[in-house]
């Protein structure tokens, strides 16, 4: 998503609302809300998402477009592997505690207290 400039969001917007409802909007801004005569607040990329709706410039608020609908390509069924024997680990494919720390202990690393 582009960074939204405050001021030309709010030109545009206030641009396609003129041409819409004929009368200019009366936009009240606190913190980073922004309330349109005194409706429901909402946040600058939603007020440029109005903008594009209420008839304003396509190109100006490009993140208010939707994304093209793909189309789904059948796949081909993926070959099947082989099974790997299971470990004592439950079958998750990792190792098991005990080997993890035998690993461990092979590199020089001391066993935990208590274990």
């Amino acid at each position: 998503m582009s960074k939204l400039i405050k001021e030309e969001v709010i030109a545009q917007f206030t641009a396609a609302y003129l041409a819409k409802h004929g009368k200019e909007p009366q936009i009240e801004q606190k913190g980073s809300w922004f309330k349109v005569d005194d409706g429901k607040s909402v946040r600058l990329g939603e007020l440029a998402e109005m903008a594009a709706e209420l008839g304003g410039d396509a190109a100006a608020a490009p993140e208010a477009k939707a994304a093209p609908v793909k189309t789904a390509k059948p796949k081909a069924a993926p070959a099947k592997a082989k099974k790997a024997p299971v470990k004592a680990s439950g079958g998750k494919g990792g190792l098991s505690p005990k080997d993890a720390w035998a690993k461990n202990l092979s590199k020089g690393s001391k066993m935990p207290r208590g274990f």
